[in-house]
C-alpha cells in the first residue's frame, strides 16, 4: 500500500512538473530597455518584435530570444601599421546598440551573440583601414581628424549589421619604441642644428662690428690727419697743454706729494 502511495506521488509531481514547465514556456517575460524575437518551429523567426511587457507563446511551438537594447559600452584595443610601416598601439570606445526593428535579422544573420562578434570585429577592420592612411607622426597631430575618420567609416559599417552608435572615441595611442628613439634622436639633431646656426651668426656678428670698428678708427686717424694738416703744430701744443692740466691737477689732489720753492731746501706745505 504504502508503495503504491509513494507511485502515486512520484507520477504527481513529475506531472505537475511537466505542467509547470508548459505553463512557464507559455509566457515571454520582456523587461525595459530590451526586445524579443518570437521563433516558430515550422515557419522560422517572425518578423515582428516584441516589446517590454508579459506575452502569450505556443508551448512547444513557439520559443522567445531576448535581446539587451540598451547602450552597451565596449572596448576594442587594436595593434596594427600606419603608413610609413610603424607599430601603432590604438585603443577604440564605443557606445552601442541594436536597432530594434532589425532584431529579426540580426538574430537570423548573426545569432544572440551579435553583441560580443560584431562590435570588436567590425571595430578592429576600420581601425586598421584608417590608420594605414596616415604616417606615424601624423597620427598625433591629427588626432581629432582620424577620429573623426574612424567614427564616419565605423558608424556606415556598423549600420549594415544593424547597429547604432552613440559615441566613438579615441582613447589610447602609442607609437612604437624605434620611432619614439628616432623622434628623440630627431630633436637632438635639430637642437644641435640650431646651435651650430647661433653660433655662426654670432661670429658673422662679431665680424661685422670688427669691420665697422676698423672703419671708425680709421675714419678717425683720417680726421686726426687731417686736423694736423690743417692746424699744423697749433693742435700738438694744444694736447701737450691739456695733458700738463691734467697732472698738474692730480698732483694737487694728492697729500704724499710735498713742493719746494726755488733755493728751499725745506719742504713746505701747501696749504689745501
Amino acid at each position: 500500500m504504502a508503495a503504491k502511495m509513494f507511485e502515486f506521488i512520484g507520477k504527481f509531481g513529475l506531472a505537475l512538473a511537466v505542467a509547470g514547465g508548459v505553463v512557464n514556456s507559455a509566457y515571454c517575460r520582456v523587461d525595459a530597455g530590451h526586445r524579443a524575437v518570437v521563433f516558430e518551429r515550422f515557419h522560422g523567426v517572425r518578423d515582428i518584435v516584441v516589446g517590454k511587457g508579459t506575452h502569450f507563446l505556443i508551448p512547444w511551438l513557439q520559443k522567445s530570444m531576448i535581446f539587451d537594447c540598451r547602450s552597451q559600452p565596449c572596448n576594442v584595443p587594436v595593434i596594427t601599421g600606419s603608413k610609413d610601416l610603424q607599430n601603432v598601439n590604438i585603443t577604440l570606445r564605443i557606445i552601442f546598440r541594436p536597432v530594434a526593428s532589425q532584431l529579426p535579422h540580426i538574430f537570423t544573420s548573426i545569432g544572440e551573440d551579435h553583441d560580443e562578434r560584431v562590435p570588436p570585429s567590425i571595430t578592429n577592420k576600420i581601425l586598421k583601414s584608417v590608420v594605414a592612411r596616415f604616417e606615424a607622426g601624423d597620427l598625433i597631430t591629427q588626432r581629432e581628424q582620424i577620429s573623426r575618420q574612424v567614427s564616419d567609416d565605423l558608424t556606415e559599417r556598423a549600420d549594415t549589421f544593424g547597429l547604432i552608435l552613440d559615441d566613438v572615441s579615441l582613447t589610447y595611442l602609442t607609437l612604437g619604441k624605434e620611432f619614439i628613439e628616432a623622434v628623440e634622436a630627431k630633436q637632438i639633431a635639430q637642437q644641435e642644428a640650431e646651435r651650430a646656426r647661433f653660433v655662426v651668426e654670432k661670429a658673422e656678428q662679431q665680424k661685422k662690428a670688427a669691420i665697422i670698428s676698423a672703419e671708425g678708427d680709421s675714419k678717425v686717424a683720417e680726421l686726426i690727419t687731417n686736423s694736423l694738416a690743417t692746424a699744423g703744430d697749433a693742435l700738438i701744443e694744444l694736447g701737450k697743454l691739456e695733458a700738463v692740466e691734467d697732472i698738474t691737477y692730480q698732483l694737487l689732489r694728492s697729500r704724499n706729494i710735498t713742493y719746494l720753492r726755488a733755493g728751499q731746501s725745506m719742504p713746505l706745505q701747501l696749504p689745501r
